[in-house]
């Protein structure tokens, strides 16, 4: 069986070890395990969403209502944008795969920063195009305008905050980037962070309407991080009426199930439990800053809810993650990434003070 050949040059997308993983392989009991290995929300998702998916569970023989209407009429009064402006993905990362069919060929290239989500590389890849990465994981105006004019991509990735790095880049300097490329390709802001960024900081907010008065300039957004629905995969682009109807030529039926649209319909609404996701990570991130200088290493300045370690050479950071992993503590290693550096989301005051003992006891 011949498979194709842009496949040979792609990395599986390693995704955070499950709690199911370390209970099989290491039998820790369940309520031991600790994962803070892939940025969902510490508090779960609201109760008013809770109740609402029990309510909805015997429609799930249901298929769900594929024009999306009440959704995407939340999104448009939330975001103050057009219905018709509006794609819904299985994640933000379904559109993603989306725009890669969309817009890429065979020889094409896409720009990114050094370090970034690892799927823009892999959707590009699996439509044969070319990687270009700046030199450095933030998103720096000029690496970035002098890449695009060298290299003439089709796609520019922005995402910020930017995740595995957890910086973020301002309102002022993403309006630079997009506005030193051609309308012939397209800007992706990835904001799957952005209420993080938004809460600390009124420069890194970024709203759909300030990017999207380009043309060709999509926004991306979840429900999987402050909203607390990383199970349910529900994300959504936001566009140009004339770039999402293309998209819509890339999307199955019912690519969110019944029970997920209930969902994220409901989260729209409880804006309160948002706000109270973000106090309680804007209280315990503080507590990561002052392990990280007590204990002798560096961290990135985080927009979002999880933060990332820089280890010096006389710590490997494959090492401290397997240590941690045997003792029930699960957080996301990056040497894959070729940093020497780890990944950790922010939890619960019990979570943390469990991860805080264990890290301790492993540098």
């Amino acid at each position: 069986m011949k498979f194709n050949d842009a496949l040979k040059d792609i990395k599986i997308y390693e995704a955070g070890k499950p709690i199911e993983l370390v209970v099989r392989e290491f039998g820790i009991d369940p309520k031991d395990v600790v994962k803070l290995a892939s940025n969902e929300n510490p508090k779960g998702c609201s109760i008013r969403v809770s109740q609402v998916i029990a309510d909805n569970a015997y429609k799930a023989f249901l298929y769900p209502d594929d024009s999306m209407f009440e959704l995407k009429d939340a999104l448009s009064k939330k975001f103050n944008v057009l219905s018709e402006n509006i794609i819904i993905g299985a994640g933000s990362d379904q559109v993603l795969e989306f725009l890669s069919r969309a817009l890429l060929s065979e020889g094409d290239s896409v720009l990114m920063s050094q370090v970034t989500f690892a799927m823009y590389e892999i959707y590009a890849k699996q439509m044969g195009a070319k990687i270009v990465r700046t030199p450095s994981y933030e998103h720096k105006v000029d690496e970035f305008i002098e890449a695009y004019r060298e290299h003439n991509p089709k796609i520019v990735y922005i995402c910020t905050p930017n995740n595995p790095t957890g910086d973020a880049t301002s309102r002022e300097d993403v309006l630079k980037i997009i506005e030193a490329v051609d309308e012939d390709t397209l800007v992706v802001v990835d904001g799957a962070y952005m209420e993080y960024a938004a809460a600390k900081d009124e420069k890194y907010r970024i709203e759909p309407n300030d990017v999207i008065k380009f043309s060709n300039v999509i926004y991306l957004g979840t429900f999987s991080k402050a909203y607390g629905l990383g199970g349910m995969r529900v994300g959504y682009g936001i566009g140009d009426k004339k770039l999402i109807n293309e998209l819509y030529k890339m999307r199955p039926p019912f690519n969110i199930t019944t029970l997920s649209l209930a969902a994220a319909i409901e989260a729209c609404k409880d804006e309160l439990f948002v706000e109270e996701s973000i106090a309680l990570h804007t209280k315990e991130i503080t507590r990561y800053e002052t392990f990280a200088k007590e204990n002798g290493f560096e961290y990135i300045d985080s927009y979002t809810n999880f933060i990332t370690y820089l280890f010096s050479d006389n710590m490997d950071s494959t090492e401290i993650s397997d240590a941690l992993l045997k003792q029930g503590v699960i957080i996301r290693n990056l040497a894959s990434y070729g940093m020497n550096a780890v990944r950790i989301t922010i939890g619960t005051k019990e979570q943390n003070d469990r991860l805080f003992e264990v890290l301790s006891k492993v540098v």
